[in-house]
Order: C-alpha cells, then structure tokens, then sequence
C-alpha cells in the first residue's frame, strides 16, 4: 500500500493520476497484473512514443515499476503495478497523538485451528502440513503465514497511554484471504473481527488467492499453496467500526470502555455462514512486506 501522510508529498501521484491514459494503464495493469509496453499501446491505440512518456511518468511516482525480461522477439520491457491500494490522509498526522507498533502473524496469544491449517516462515514449514499441535510450537513467533479452515487468532495489542490520555481510534492493517485447499480465486470466507471480544463486524473475503506467485514469497513455498491475500484496514472509533472505510459495524470505542489500564486482544475468527477458511500473510510472505500493522491514535486530557 502507498500511504501519503502528508499533501504535499503525494504531489508526484497526483501529477500522474491526472491523465486518463495513465488511469487506464493502471486499470489494464490491474486486470492482467504485467503487460509490456507495445500490449499497452495496442490496448490503448497508442504509438509507442506516447506510451513511454505515459509510463515513465508513472514510473516516477512510483505507481509501478519497470522489468527488462527476454523474450522470443528481444527484450521486453515489463509494466508492473508497485502497490494495488492507496491511502491519503487529508487531514494529516500532526494533529493526533498516535503509536504504531508490528505484530508478527505468529505471536498470536491464543488460539484454534482445525484443518487445512498451517503455519511457516520464511526458511521451511513448521512442523507438518495439516497439524493444529505445531500452532503451539515455539517457533510459531517466526511464522510469516498462518492459515486454518475454522478457529480463530488472538494477539495482544501494547497498550502504552498513560494516566490522562484517552483512546480516540485503534487502526489494524493486514493481508488476509481464505482458506481453500489448494488455492481458489472463488471462495468465500466470513472473517468476524473483534477486540475484547466484542465483536466488530464481518467481512467476506472473496478467495484464496494462487493465480500469481506473491511478491515476497520465498523460493521454497509450493506453487499450488497461498499466495497472496487483500490488504485490509480495521478501524473503530466513536462512530462504529469500519473496514477500508465501509461501516461493519456498530460498535464504538468508548463502548469498550478502555483506558491506560486496559488489556487489548485482538481476534480474528472464521464466521460461521461462509466458513472457509482465513490465511493471514506477514513479512516475507504474500504482496505486501509487513505483519499486522497496530496504529492507535489518542487525546491528552
């Protein structure tokens, strides 16, 4: 994900989003996730002149990257998207307090798993494919992927306010998909969400994703096994609980009556109407390099 924290710093995206043609290269980009530049200027009824200037204008945004392959005619240049999600703040970080923190997908604080489960890091597989005893193994903090058919994850989120300050806003990013064995693009799974088990809301992840290799997926990990999830941004406020912005839920933070005291637990569970599966990707697994990112945002009395 391209997070712009400040205005004027997305200036060179915003530059680059202002043209239709580049929109549309986006948009072919995230339809066949690579094309090389004489596909996108025959797609778009361009000359090649115009395609490159097109291109290296996005380039230098940022909003993808460029890869010389060989191919039966020469060497191809590659078009691919660098992120498939962005984020702008309008209103800009300097007006809240906040800390963030990264939760590894395998420190998880409790948990049940049944199978398709599993759990690996980025060297070898923990344990053995189909064996909910290895979710106990020590070596689960290392773990850069974690899936199950039915059960649920539990991680203690830090909770560093002091005396006076009160919480505003808890933010939780991650990548998740479904669990299918094998992979499958068209396999809906209810995720439910909750923090002190209260529960947030559902949201229905649409499959298990194997049509690609994921980005940052070792060289080791099987071709017929995840690879890649959505990214999803987890919010509660005083206004309800809200994933990449759509309302989940009703629940409220001050609902939950938390303050510097408080002990935080985070659950992610697979629901009961479409129960198949959850995945959640970490460092070194999927498209996006990071675990379980926490932002909590709070007030000084």
């Amino acid at each position: 994900m391209i997070h712009i924290k400040e205005l004027k710093s997305g200036l060179p995206i915003f530059k680059a989003l202002s043209s239709e043609i580049r929109v549309q290269i986006l948009e072919l980009l995230v339809k066949h996730h690579n094309l090389n530049l004489n596909d996108l200027a025959q797609k778009l009824n361009l000359t090649n002149g115009a395609i490159t200037m097109h291109i290296k204008k996005l380039e230098e945004s940022g909003l993808i990257h460029i890869v010389t392959n060989v191919g039966k005619h020469g060497l191809q240049k590659m078009c691919h998207l660098n992120e498939d999600k962005l984020l702008v703040e309008l209103r800009g970080e300097e007006e809240d307090n906040f800390y963030e923190t990264e939760l590894r997908v395998g420190h998880y604080s409790n948990y049940s798993a049944m199978p398709t489960c599993g759990l690996a890091t980025k060297d070898n597989l923990i344990g053995a494919f189909d064996d909910p005893r290895y979710f106990a193994d020590p070596q689960r903090v290392d773990a850069g992927i974690v899936w199950l058919t039915e059960g649920f994850l539990e991680y203690r989120i830090p909770n560093y306010l002091s005396s006076g300050q009160t919480f505003k806003e808890i933010q939780l990013m991650m990548e998740i998909g479904s669990e299918a064995p094998g992979t499958s693009e068209n396999w809906p799974s209810d995720i439910r969400f909750f923090l002190n088990d209260m529960e947030l809301g559902t949201w229905t992840s649409p499959g298990d994703f194997g049509d690609v290799r994921g980005r940052y997926n070792p060289d080791w990990w099987p071709k017929n096994c995840n690879q890649y999830g959505l990214l999803k941004i987890v919010r509660i406020n005083d206004e309800g609980s809200f994933i990449d912005g759509w309302r989940i839920g009703d629940l409220t933070l001050p609902e939950l009556k938390l303050d510097y005291k408080s002990e935080i637990l985070f659950k992610i569970a697979v629901g009961e109407k479409h129960k198949k599966g959850l995945t959640l990707f970490g460092r070194h697994f999927g498209n996006y390099d990071h675990d379980l990112l926490v932002r909590v945002l709070y007030m000084d009395s």
